[in-house]
């Protein structure tokens, strides 16, 4: 069969758009490359978020379709480069950060924490440059949760702090640069002031995203990060229960009245995972957060279950992702970060209008 690029790049276009939901597909052809070569029909395509279970369904999903409409079987070159999002109002302070997502929770014991770091090991799992910021300065957990609870933080030049490595992200924390006795016995403004200069005064490297673990509710430490940081996004973690639905509703409202885009939310602790028996109950409740959402308008990003595991791996320095023992544990949290990522492209304009890729000779 003669080889027609233009011909047989638009076969696999139309095979492409049968495949991916139209709002994604029209965004994906305006925003990254496709190139078809003549070496068995290799397909060169440039995603603008990691989500490696998406790519891998796609392929499984087009596989036959393309081959029958090539005439030869079909290999794929894919590369990836995450695209800087517009935020609104507040100009960026740090080129190396890309992305910066607050994790918040209207009110405390949801799990906003554990969410937090795991969600962030996640995405880097999924391929993502990382970076996690614990901006609860009264009650900081990132050094246990991480493991790096007797770690403190360094400078090389008297000026940048220097982020913590840990499970393959980067951290930083005041509780880093205090002793875990030591209680911030601050008023509001002056926690805001230091959870600014932990964030602006830390020498992150190259990062897709930052994904910010905010204190609960709806206070000085919300205010600050929503209207003094180039916030890209923010989600809303939240438990089934009507109480938890009524604070996290409250979070959606300040985000909204910031007007900071929310990039969707989050129900942890649906439902109870006995960890003898595997038997499991809504102790909670179950699907709240999903009405919730559909409710404003917003994505369900996923639900977690209640497992014994999620505290125990983080109160040992150790979060479930990162050390992925348990499948059923890692999985969901591996689909809320691709969840995410997808979601941020579809919804957001990327200030790099063009993904270019190194096409195949």
């Amino acid at each position: 069969m003669l080889f027609n690029k233009k011909n047989n790049e638009q076969k696999v276009l139309d095979c492409l758009a049968r495949l991916i939901e139209p709002e994604l597909f029209e965004k994906l052809t305006l925003q990254s490359r496709l190139t078809v070569t003549n070496k068995g029909t290799e397909i060169s395509l440039s995603l603008p978020f990691y989500a490696p279970t998406w790519l891998a369904q796609l392929q499984q999903d087009s596989a036959q379709q393309l081959t029958t409409l090539l005439g030869q079987e079909v290999s794929w070159k894919v590369s990836y480069k995450v695209p800087t999002y517009e935020h609104k109002k507040v100009a960026k302070r740090n080129n190396n950060i890309k992305n910066i997502i607050a994790v918040s929770s209207g009110k405390g014991g949801v799990g906003k924490s554990t969410v937090s770091v795991n969600l962030a090991i996640a995405l880097a799992k999924n391929g993502a440059k990382v970076g996690l910021l614990d901006a609860d300065i009264y009650g900081p957990s990132m050094p246990t949760m991480l493991g790096e609870k007797s770690t403190k933080s360094t400078t090389v030049d008297g000026k940048l702090l220097q982020p913590i490595s840990a499970h393959g992200i980067v951290c930083n924390s005041i509780g880093f640069l205090i002793e875990d006795k030591d209680a911030m016995v601050w008023r509001g403004p002056m926690a805001s002031k230091a959870l600014q200069q932990v964030l602006n005064e830390t020498d992150w490297p190259a990062l897709d995203y930052l994904i910010v673990d905010m204190p609960p509710g709806t206070g000085d430490i919300q205010l600050t990060m929503s209207q003094n940081v180039a916030l890209t996004s923010a989600i809303v973690v939240t438990t089934p229960q009507d109480v938890a639905l009524i604070d996290a509703q409250k979070g959606i409202t300040m985000f909204d009245k910031v007007d900071v885009n929310v990039a969707g939310l989050i129900e942890n602790m649906s439902v109870y995972s006995c960890a003898s028996c595997g038997h499991q109950e809504a102790i909670f409740g179950t699907g709240g957060g999903k009405k919730l959402a559909e409710n404003q308008g917003l994505p369900f990003l996923g639900d977690l279950p209640l497992h014994i595991s999620y505290r125990e791996d983080t109160d040992t320095g150790y979060p479930t992702v990162a050390r992925d023992v348990h499948s059923h544990l890692v999985s969901p949290y591996l689909t809320i970060a691709e969840s995410l990522a997808i979601n941020l492209y579809k919804n957001l304009k990327a200030t790099i209008e063009q993904i270019n890729i190194t096409e195949v000779k």
